[in-house]
């Protein structure tokens, strides 16, 4: 059996006859389950994903689609033997079938494969031939369809761009100018389709025709979107204009498969980060490359525009590359030396920007953080006078990361949420209103106003269908599984199985991204940690939990649990100050409760200290993806051994 989801959806057995899945409900279940490719999709996940207002019986009604698919797709599959396709796993369900007999993962797999060697042509052809019009064309209204639907396409749209570069590296490609010339009129901001259609003409004896393109792609740049065109372009209608027979092959540099100059470069790189996943990953390291490139030119203003261009929007405390991040930190350094302190001042906030953006302050130390500080309240200042919304937001994404310098400031960082939403809203900065939505989530977490949160989380995923901000749906799943442990405290509740079973769920989705690391490392034990410690349980001692950097404060609960004092004695002893970032509160609570437990009066006394000023929010809160409860439960137990010592 095959499922093909590159057009309308359907599944088909292995000669070709149709299998019928039902109604439109039943076929978006096996929809969502071929998007997840392969892993688990909670239930609470799938009955979200299907209804805007899950109806009273939602989860029973979901059963029984589950149970007609499986009908449906295994017909002669014996009583009560386990399904093999569409299979129950954990909290949730899963599909079950080789990545070739599923079209969307056939096309990715033949994509990848065409950009690693030119031999995979045949195969990204039939891929891209296979494809009967938009990907889950059927699902329509579904925010996990149309985040599907925009990613596959983005990568429909560089699969043909790669196949036309292919067939003209090759030495063949004048038959595309038709094919081509559709594509550029559909897709005019996409630089490398304009070169491709000009080398195809050239290709095909139409010299003039070909310039005649490359000249419609400048003035279509300039005027629509105020750029140059990049140095790929500028190359290739250098080498018509002196005759030449043949043009070599583009270069290749970056996930497109076509070289940019380093302004190109950024620019789309700020738009692919945007996508998150793969795209994410590449888009920093495209940034990246665009900075050096910049920088070898010696145009310092040039190198100011590449740096300050990529101002994503970026919600974390630590970094997912520290190595990246300093070395983007460093280059704005050097460019805003070389400015000077009379440089302009738009070039120079957009790099004190992207000073405080990257330098994370998890991952900085005393000296980097003041300077840090420092570039945030200047980004600002020039922002505010230069009267520019979206360098005033960029700058205030800025002091919101610079914000955790002590324990206690979730209501300053609502205000600052506040003001990016706001300007963002007023000035129709979409990716920013998201960033604004989130900050004020955690906030709001970090105070214990989940309604408040909840509120913030449901307007960000709104937005994140127009923004296609993918990464949002995780962040705010986890969000739910934060809620879900914090009322699993409370009578009635759900159980604590429950709540853990969403932090797997939100856990599962967050691994699928690959992309943000800093975040992800750790996370979900220091969430399992804080749910046993909500039900008054000692720490999880599975050694396949990874506690990734907060090892150093949950090693000595850890030690506890398997009775070991006097290791957890010692682990304490030489556990740091935490960093300032999201998790601060939650890891000085952490050390709280181990030195209460251990009788350590000192430790005690240190993380009371820490976390007065903290004493109305809830530990972890501000992350707004987990909670070990409030912290006055934890600021209680460091006093009073404080003064027992």
């Amino acid at each position: 059996m095959r499922i093909d989801v590159l057009g309308a959806v359907r599944a088909l057995r292995a000669g070709g006859t149709p299998v019928d899945l039902g109604g439109p409900r039943h076929r978006e279940v096996l929809a969502r389950l071929v998007a997840a490719g392969g892993r688990m999709v909670a239930t609470d996940t799938l009955v979200a994903d299907l209804w805007a207002e899950p109806p009273v019986r939602a989860v029973g009604a979901l059963r029984t689609f589950v149970a007609a698919l499986r009908r449906a797709v295994e017909p002669d599959r014996p009583p009560r033997t386990p399904p093999r396709v569409l299979v129950t796993e954990g909290p949730g369900y899963a599909l079950r079938l080789p990545r070739d007999q599923v079209d969307a993962h056939r096309f990715e797999d033949a994509l990848a494969r065409a950009r690693r060697t030119p031999e995979a042509l045949p195969d990204l052809e039939a891929a891209l031939a296979a494809w009967r019009g938009p990907a889950y064309a059927d699902v329509t209204g579904s925010l996990w369809a149309q985040r599907e639907r925009a990613r596959l396409e983005e990568l429909r749209l560089e699969g043909i761009e790669l196949r036309a570069r292919l067939l003209l590296d090759s030495g063949a490609g004048a038959e595309l100018v038709a094919e081509l010339g559709a594509h550029v009129t559909e897709h005019p901001w996409r630089e490398p389709a304009w070169g491709l259609l000009a080398r195809a003409l050239h290709r095909a004896g139409r010299q003039a025709d070909a310039l005649a393109t490359l000249r419609r792609a400048r003035t279509m740049l300039v005027e629509q979107l105020g750029l140059d065109p990049g140095a790929e372009l500028r190359r290739l209608e250098a080498d018509i204009l002196h005759g030449a027979t043949t043009l070599p092959p583009a270069r290749t540099v970056w996930t497109a498969g076509v070289r940019l100059g380093p302004r190109t470069t950024v620019e789309l790189a700020r738009t692919l980060a945007l996508a998150g996943g793969d795209a994410l990953v590449h888009s920093r390291r495209d940034r990246l490359a665009a900075v050096q490139a910049a920088e070898r030119t010696g145009d310092i203003a040039l190198t100011a525009r590449v740096i300050g261009a990529y101002d994503v929007p970026a919600l974390w405390s630590r970094a997912d590359d520290p190595e990246q991040s300093r070395a983007v930190v460093a280059a704005a350094e050097r460019t805003l030396t070389a400015l000077g302190t009379d440089g302009p001042a738009a070039l120079r906030a957009r790099l004190l920007a992207t000073v405080a953006v990257e330098s994370r302050s998890a991952d900085l130390s005393g000296t980097a953080s003041e300077r840090a500080g420092r570039a945030a309240r200047e980004a600002e200042a020039l922002a505010r006078e230069l009267d520019d919304p979206a360098l005033l937001v960029f700058a205030l994404n800025g002091v919101f990361l610079q914000s955790f310098t002590r324990p206690g400031l979730a209501a300053a960082r609502d205000v600052i949420g506040a003001e990016i939403l706001e300007l963002a809203t007023r000035h129709a900065l979409p990716n920013f209103a998201v960033l604004g939505r989130l900050v004020r989530l955690q906030s709001a977490s970090a105070l214990g106003d989940l309604d408040a949160a909840s509120a913030h989380a449901r307007a960000a995923e709104r937005l994140a269908v127009s923004t296609e901000a993918s990464l949002v749906p995780v962040l705010t799943g986890w969000f739910r599984a934060r809620v879900t442990a914090a009322r699993s405290a409370e009578p009635g509740g759900p159980t604590a199985a429950t709540a853990a079973a969403h932090y797997r769920a939100a856990e599962d989705a967050l691994a699928g991204t690959a992309s943000m690391p800093g975040l992800h490392r750790g996370l979900f034990a220091l969430a399992l940690l804080g749910l046993r410690l909500l039900h008054d349980r000692p720490a999880p001692t599975d050694p396949a939990l990874d506690w990734g950097p907060y090892r150093p404060w949950t090693q000595p609960l850890v030690l506890l649990a398997r009775n070991r004092v006097e290791e957890a004695r010692t682990a304490l002893a030489a556990a740091p100050e935490p960093p300032l970032d999201h998790m601060q509160e939650a890891l000085w609570c952490l050390t709280a409760h181990a030195a209460a437990r251990l009788g350590e009066h000192r430790a005690a006394a240190r993380a009371a200290t820490a976390l007065r000023a903290a004493r109305t929010e809830h530990a972890g809160g501000a992350s707004g993806l987990l909670t070990l409860g409030p912290v006055a439960r934890y600021l209680k137990e460091a006093e009073k051994c404080a003064t027992q010592g």
